[in-house]
């Protein structure tokens, strides 16, 4: 067996020498890896059907029970009497700051809802499907801190932000610019939304999220928008889908209520995602996890139908589990796996755009737990169907920190994720009988004519794993991927280059932050 290895090898390296050059074409196809200027992938259209765990009596199982929770226990709106209004006036029981839903209600306003819809980008080449076959992978969403390149953990500040949104505009596996990347600190929390959104209109030309921690500063995003696209095709299109999350259990605040008022108003996309840690914020197991964030799904998701028939609105669920020795979020478990399947399932049936899942872990740096429990937590999420992915790259310490070796390294295992879903090569050069007649038994591949002509592409090329013999390893430096992965953020970074933008519209968009920065105090609560 030993034999057969080192044999396998040498011909590999043979093959290599052959086909790309000695010493001259390592050099060149590192340069290729860590370089900037790569070729951007649209987003995935997934060639397979997705993983299934419920059948026909299940789904209707769960369905039933979250009718029963929707109809005997109810959902608060908290604090917003608009909101209780509508409800009233749509034929739910109203007892105080609880709404009581009439069995069918809130499927019956879903209705009107799309089953799809594209988000656009500035540069129309980015606008992305958002529903249907497609998946879009999309940063990581929230962290005060970040783990710099300089490996120090810190709180974040505005030009970490800007770098993100740069590595994420740059990579060819992200098809979207997120939102909050990271929570920039340094700048006032009333205030900093402004630069948020700005960043990711101006440092990149791919779709974005916009903020939701106030209703006022949603109004922000979407005047912003305005600017960007033009009030017309603002009002026509989606161009910014929004994050609002339910304090589960069976909760929205006002502060989710009052920023998904704004975005279905401007007929802009909400993601409605129940953000559950089994055990603490759902039962602790899954059947019982899929009910509550069905229940969830439908009042939140039906909101927005009673706000304005019509506005696009995701199925969004982030489903993990707690240690019940300690209390703390655990990740890359089977539980959430199993809840994002049939959370899955369960959106098709609505025909709804379906989020969840990521790359995400409780690991504090860019280890083999981090690389474990995202790698779990990222298969999963595509095979669950999912349309919307948050939290694609740069996850750490269960979401307290953005890490921009994690990042890198997330982007790599994106590009795999992308490949996994195309549709398999039939074609007469996929068969590949020319190759097999020629060959014959007994002898190789790797010099035959198919092999020649299609060893640039056969394979995914990772920029991150090092398959070289130990000798080349060690002679390159004995790195390590973290390494990797810190070498090539910062040589992207280097070769960064803006999108071109309007000048007329960045002055716009400069004018409007200014004038509403000086209409308020600075606030850091």
């Amino acid at each position: 067996m030993e034999d057969e290895l080192v044999q396998m090898q040498e011909a590999g390296s043979a093959a290599g020498r052959r086909g790309r050059g000695e010493r001259g074409g390592a050099s060149a196809r590192r340069a290729a890896r860590t370089s900037g200027q790569r070729v951007q992938l649209s987003y995935i259209r997934r060639a397979r059907p997705p993983y299934e765990v419920l059948d026909e009596e299940g789904l209707a199982l769960i369905e039933k029970n979250a009718d029963t929770v929707l109809e005997e226990i109810g959902i608060e709106f908290r604090d917003d009497a608009e909101a209780l209004a509508l409800w009233k006036e749509a034929g739910a029981d109203v007892q105080g700051e609880r709404v009581h839903f009439p069995k069918g209600l809130c499927r019956e306003l879903l209705k009107t809802a799309p089953s799809t819809f594209t988000q656009h980008a500035r540069n129309p080449e980015r606008s992305v499907e958002i529903g249907g076959n497609a998946t879009v992978f999309a940063p990581v969403y929230g962290p005060p801190f970040v783990r710099d390149l300089d490996h120090q953990r810190r709180y974040a500040t505005i030009e970490d932000f800007r770098n993100f949104v740069k590595l994420a505009y740059m990579a060819p596996s992200i098809h979207h610019s997120g939102g909050t990347v990271c929570e920039p600190v340094d700048i006032p929390v009333n205030k900093r939304h402004l630069d948020m959104v700005f960043s990711h209109m101006r440092y990149s030309d791919k779709p974005f999220m916009g903020s939701v921690t106030a209703p006022e500063r949603a109004e922000d995003t979407v005047a912003m928008c305005r600017i960007l696209f033009g009030d017309q095709f603002v009002d026509e299109n989606t161009v910014v889908i929004n994050l609002i999350n339910a304090n589960s259990p069976m909760v929205f605040d006002e502060t989710m209520l009052g920023a998904a008022k704004v975005y279905a108003r401007a007929n802009q996309a909400t993601i409605i995602t129940p953000f559950i840690l089994a055990g603490a914020m759902s039962p602790v197991t899954v059947a019982g996890t899929l009910t509550q964030v069905l229940a969830e799904v439908l009042a939140g998701a039906a909101f927005t139908q009673l706000v304005r028939p019509g506005a696009p609105v995701v199925f969004g669920t982030f489903a993990s589990s707690i240690s019940m020795q300690s209390g703390a979020p655990t990740f890359g478990t089977p539980e959430p796996s199993l809840v994002s399947y049939g959370a899955g399932q369960l959106a098709r049936r609505l025909g709804l755009p379906f989020r969840t899942g990521g790359s995400l872990t409780a690991s504090k740096v860019a280890d083999a737990q981090a690389a474990y429990e995202s790698a779990n937590t990222l298969n999963s999420t595509l095979l669950a169907g999912t349309n919307f992915v948050l939290h694609s790259a740069g996850w750490l310490e269960g979401g307290l920190v953005s890490c921009f070796e994690k990042f890198m390294m997330d982007i790599d295992q994106l590009g795999m994720q992308q490949r996994i879903s195309e549709p398999l090569d039939l074609s007469e050069n996929g068969q590949a009988l020319d190759a097999i007649r020629e060959v014959g038994p007994g002898s190789h591949y790797l010099g035959c004519a198919h092999t020649q002509a299609n060893f640039q592409t056969a394979f995914y090329r990772s920029n991150i794993a090092d398959n070289n013999s130990f000798e080349q390893w060690q002679a390159e430096g004995g790195k390590t991927a973290r390494q990797r992965a810190n070498e090539i953020a910062r040589q992207w970074l280097a070769s960064y280059e803006a999108p071109g933008l309007d000048r007329g519209i960045e002055e716009g968009l400069q004018d409007f932050i200014a004038k509403k920065k000086e209409s308020m105090p600075d606030a850091f609560t």
